[in-house]
């Protein structure tokens, strides 16, 4: 199972926290919730749109030899932020 950090501002939060409440959950068990369903409803097969191929492109060409195969670990990425 992986782990992820979101960063939400406080009235964000406050009224998920809230919805989580209303439904006996956390906030946490609701954000699961909603990436199962998103995931569950996409098409496999679904080729992206060319607007995408343009993006990766564009992105590809200001910034060469970046890979995200070089993810860096949680620590890494606060690291970097100082």
């Amino acid at each position: 199972m992986k782990n992820i950090t979101l960063s939400l501002d406080e009235e964000t939060y406050r009224k998920a926290r809230i919805a989580a409440a209303r439904r006996d959950a956390s906030v946490s068990s609701l954000v699961k919730q909603y990436l199962q369903t998103l995931a569950a409803t996409e098409m496999p097969n679904e080729k992206p749109a060319p607007e995408l191929d343009t993006l990766l492109a564009e992105i590809a060409s200001r910034h060469p030899g970046f890979s995200c195969r070089e993810n860096l670990p949680r620590e890494g990425l606060y690291e970097s932020r100082r």
